[in-house]
């Protein structure tokens, strides 16, 4: 009795640190809760504020997931809710590199990254964006382009198609990830408040 009490106390420790540890991790990510605001309302740091508003709205959209959350699909047809996250994640790629008007190739080969590595990919991106175009002046963003290549291919776009396209994208496909993990029974977080950008602990 007292060696079955043992390897009890043993597994619930293990399990607490072990939960310990997923949360400090999940803390180091970015978007916990919203950075503080700029002091003017410059072009960039709009863009920026709409970045971080994302970000925020993301982390928490995809916090606590389960394998069945990952695995539902509201059709046959349609996309799962792992499979919208490897699309957002393919449209931070392009968030990240339109400030420096960089190309963004399509991988060959499918995306192979676990849900805990879409998840931190995509935040670290969406940081990475806002902090490039933060304090920037709109002659500044004037240079920003959003590039497609395909092989020998390449398609030059405006920012102004990343407003209305990548980014408002991720947005509406963030809300679908918060509607779909309800459906299949595992609801955001509550006390989420998207208008403070801070979540109630």
């Amino acid at each position: 009795m007292k060696n079955l009490s043992f390897a009890k106390f043993v597994g619930f420790t293990f399990f607490f640190i072990f939960a310990l540890k997923l949360q400090a991790q999940d803390m180091e990510l970015p978007y916990h809760q919203i950075p503080d605001h700029a002091e003017t309302y410059s072009a960039g740091n709009i863009v920026s504020r709409m970045i971080d508003g994302l970000g925020y709205r993301y982390y928490w959209a995809t916090e606590g997931l389960t394998e069945k959350d990952l695995q539902y699909k509201p059709s046959e047809d349609g996309r799962s809710l792992m499979e919208t996250m490897e699309h957002i994640y393919t449209m931070s790629n392009n968030i990240v590199l339109a400030p420096d008007a960089k190309p963004y190739e399509r991988p060959k080969i499918p995306l192979n990254y676990s849900y805990e590595e879409l998840r931190e990919l995509t935040l670290k991106n969406l940081q990475m964006a806002s902090n490039k175009v933060l304090g920037k002046s709109s002659e500044d963003m004037e240079n920003f382009k959003v590039i497609f290549k395909q092989g020998d291919q390449q398609s030059e776009f405006l920012y102004w198609n990343m407003i209305n396209g990548m980014l408002s994208d991720c947005i509406y496909h963030t809300g679908q990830i918060v509607l779909m993990r309800r459906t299949s029974g595992n609801p955001q977080n509550p006390n989420v408040n998207v208008f403070l950008g801070k979540t109630r602990e």
